[in-house]
């Protein structure tokens, strides 16, 4: 008489695959991590499933994961770019950050933050090389959802020149620094500083991203913008842009990062007392962008997420 194998639970069946799978988490002791990994495998099995997926395609997406991998560094995060261009890096901002109607919108934070910004007083320019770019003064005032002032608040900013280039793509050409700077905001929780018209840029297409982007037609082009986190005790910390308002691109920022609230116009300005009075070429432009925080409340989590490491990008 043949013995017939014995019938475990735990056994892959093709049909079964992500209760199978998402079974071996039933002990993660943690119920946060063991909810995300449960939905991961169910949503990637579907995947696998609807599309039919060969041995061949998967071993190609394993190799191009593996070239992401390959290109981050410390001034380059690949995997944070293929976030964006899918889509997910703007959506789970989005579900982070709620607005409730109130407060900034959140959205990207991009490639190419660094952990430590040059401290500048209010006023500074963030432009080092006076090269190129039309002039620009930045102000705005950052309150809560009650509109009380947040003094001392943290407004670390940072852009691409005017050729659309950051310092970290053209070391030893862009002095460190150059276009970023971290700023105090005052007692009425105020801030300031000089730098240069934001100019559209495409996202680096030198890797496997890029790659990605032209096999789908799709174009690398941002719209024009300058990136702000806003953080202070008790507040939650905000990642968001200032978008201008006669960039291109707007209506197809390749990364998804363009929020209709986000939008200002950088307005031409002739004021000979004014300029003098920041030490800015007259006539020049300037913007004004209001910035509302959310308080920390008691049921925010602590963590933002767990694979979340530190954010040198």
């Amino acid at each position: 008489m043949t013995e017939q194998p014995h019938e475990r639970s735990g056994a892959f069946e093709t049909d079964r695959s992500a209760e199978v799978v998402a079974a071996s988490f039933a002990a993660a002791p943690d119920e946060r991590l063991r909810d995300i990994l449960t939905s991961l495998v169910r949503h990637t099995h579907a995947f696998v499933k609807e599309v039919g997926l060969t041995a061949e395609e998967w071993a190609e997406g394993i190799r191009f994961l593996t070239e992401t991998g390959h290109r981050c560094d410390a001034t380059r995060q690949e995997f944070i770019l293929l976030s964006d261009v899918l889509g997910v890096s703007s959506l789970v901002e989005s579900l982070d950050n709620p607005t409730d109607g109130h407060c900034t919108e959140a959205t990207v934070e991009g490639p190419f933050h660094l952990v430590d910004s040059p401290a500048r007083a209010l006023g500074d320019t963030i432009d080092e090389t006076g090269r190129s770019g039309e002039p620009c003064l930045v102000t705005g005032r950052v309150t809560d959802t009650d509109g009380a002032p947040v003094p001392g608040a943290r407004v670390d900013v940072w852009q691409a020149d005017a050729d659309g280039h950051y310092d970290v793509q053209r070391p030893g050409e862009i002095p460190d620094g150059n276009l970023r700077g971290l700023f105090t905001a005052d007692a009425d929780g105020a801030f300031r500083f000089r730098t240069v018209v934001p100019r559209h840029y495409p996202i680096p297409t030198d890797g496997p991203v890029g790659a990605l982007l032209r096999a789908t037609g799709r174009h690398a082009n941002r719209a024009a913008h300058i990136h702000f986190q806003i953080s202070a005790p008790g507040v939650r910390t905000l990642t968001t842009h200032l978008f201008a308002a006669d960039s291109p691109y707007l209506d197809s920022d390749a990364v998804f990062g363009v929020k209709a609230s986000l939008i200002r116009p950088f307005a031409p300005t002739d004021d000979p007392a004014r300029a003098a009075a920041d030490g800015l070429p007259n006539p020049f432009r300037h913007v004004d962008f209001p910035i509302t925080v959310r308080r920390l409340q008691p049921a925010d989590r602590g963590s933002r997420g767990y694979f979340r490491g530190p954010r040198r990008s």
